[in-house]
């Protein structure tokens, strides 16, 4: 997966030396040369990070960053700007900047703080599972589908995170018992069942059904559309 960078940055000589860079290093890179370009730059995202200017044209760089925040993104953005004061490096951090890298900086500072926020994305991208509208945080252990908080139980969670690693696959009730109860299954306990018909409940508050019951099978976790042939129900 490609890991997209928007800079946003008046200055076309210092934009289109970190541009080249950036490409040369792998990195998909795109540039906004204003405030307003910018915004709807960050809107067309998402991101994974931005490289943001503090004095730019139009709406500068600091109420751009106070916008985006205020939005809800916590996609990871570093300052790249002339303000060298420490009470400007303390706005640009109090107000959502993650790094701050002041003007004149050399290209391989600048690398080794992209590469530390793409890590730490790795890291992220990692704790979380998703499918679709659906995704469970592993380290918070907050499930959400359509942006919705779920509010399942810890069985159903983690029949939820078992669904989502293996999104496609039929899962036998034998192999889905054993993971979830650590124990052997003996063909009489309904408690698979019960606990799938809560947690199908709840996705399907917010959602179509994407928990399917194949017929002598077990459990399949997908698109219906994909297994409508042998979906039971």
């Amino acid at each position: 997966m490609s890991f997209r960078i928007l800079i946003i940055e008046d200055e076309a000589e210092i934009a289109d030396f970190v541009i080249r860079g950036l490409r040369e290093e792998g990195f998909t890179v795109e540039h906004a040369a204003d405030g307003d370009a910018g915004w709807q730059a960050l809107r067309s995202g998402p991101w994974d990070a931005v490289l943001l200017d503090w004095s730019l044209p139009g709406m500068d760089g600091l109420a751009l960053l106070r916008r985006f925040r205020q939005a809800g993104d916590d996609t990871p953005v570093l300052f790249l700007t002339a303000r060298d004061a420490v009470s400007d490096r303390v706005r640009g951090l109090e107000n959502g900047a993650d790094d701050y890298l002041c003007k004149p900086f050399a290209f391989t500072e600048l690398l080794a703080r992209v590469r530390v926020i793409a890590r730490r994305r790795d890291a992220e991208r990692s704790m979380l599972l998703s499918y679709q509208d659906i995704c469970v945080d592993l380290a918070s252990h907050r499930a959400e589908r359509a942006g919705t908080q779920l509010r399942l139980t810890a069985k159903e969670e983690a029949l939820l995170i078992l669904f989502l690693r293996h999104a496609g696959e039929v899962l036998t009730r034998t192999r889905i018992y054993e993971q979830i109860w650590d124990d052997r299954y003996d063909g009489l306990s309904n408690a698979l069942e019960v606990h799938v018909m809560s947690l199908r409940r709840e996705l399907e508050k917010h959602g179509p059904r994407v928990i399917h019951t194949m017929r002598g099978r077990g459990y399949v976790f997908g698109d219906r559309s994909l297994h409508t042939a042998q979906a039971g129900v």
